[in-house]
């Protein structure tokens, strides 16, 4: 018992310090390990691998933004949320499904939408429906009145479509109108 002696307060935070440095040696280097385009063969300078993290991190946010701005344009989200925010209305109230009518006029039909909201989305997919169906669609656009949007497309229809291929197309865009609402 004798010859045992207490370890020094100078020892002890020799001791302490280089844990530290070795755990942050190690967070520094898994930290460099998810950052992307690293070559794992040349090392970097501690203050460079933080300035490519943070860069890095950067950018995801900004793409993550970019991301959620793009899906509220296409589900027509943001148009929603800013009539309700501004008007007080709550989703009930705004929720009406959007109405959709064919006009079947020979060799062309004629599509109009109605709706509380801007999808380009649902725009873009009536057209798809339309050219799948064999249709040409000479004309597509849009307005805005009072707070309700009307789309309107033209197309021309093959001999193949007339009669009982409108009737497909209508029977086609009612049902994907229908189930594009109930999914908001």
């Amino acid at each position: 018992m004798e010859n045992y002696q207490p370890a020094s307060p100078r020892t002890d935070r020799k001791t302490v310090e280089r844990n530290r440095r070795n755990h942050m040696k190690t967070l520094y280097s898994d930290l460099n390990s998810v950052i992307p385009n690293q070559n794992s063969k040349e090392a970097m300078p501690m203050p460079d691998q933080l300035e490519e993290a943070t860069n890095y991190i950067k950018r995801l946010k900004n793409k993550l933004e970019r991301l959620k701005e793009r899906k509220e344009q296409l589900m027509g989200i943001e148009r929603l949320s800013k009539s309700m925010s501004s008007s007080g209305m709550t989703t009930v109230e705004l929720r009406k499904p959007p109405h959709i009518e064919i006009h079947d006029m020979g060799s062309a039909l004629e599509v109009i939408l109605i709706s509380e909201f801007l999808s380009h989305f649902m725009f873009y997919e009536i057209i798809r429906v339309l050219q799948e169906e064999g249709a040409d669609v000479v004309n597509a656009n849009f307005y805005l009145l009072g707070q309700t949007y009307f789309h309107t497309i033209h197309s021309e229809v093959g001999e193949s479509t007339f009669g009982s291929g409108a009737a497909r197309i209508s029977s086609r865009l009612k049902a994907y109108v229908h189930e594009f609402f109930n999914s908001l």
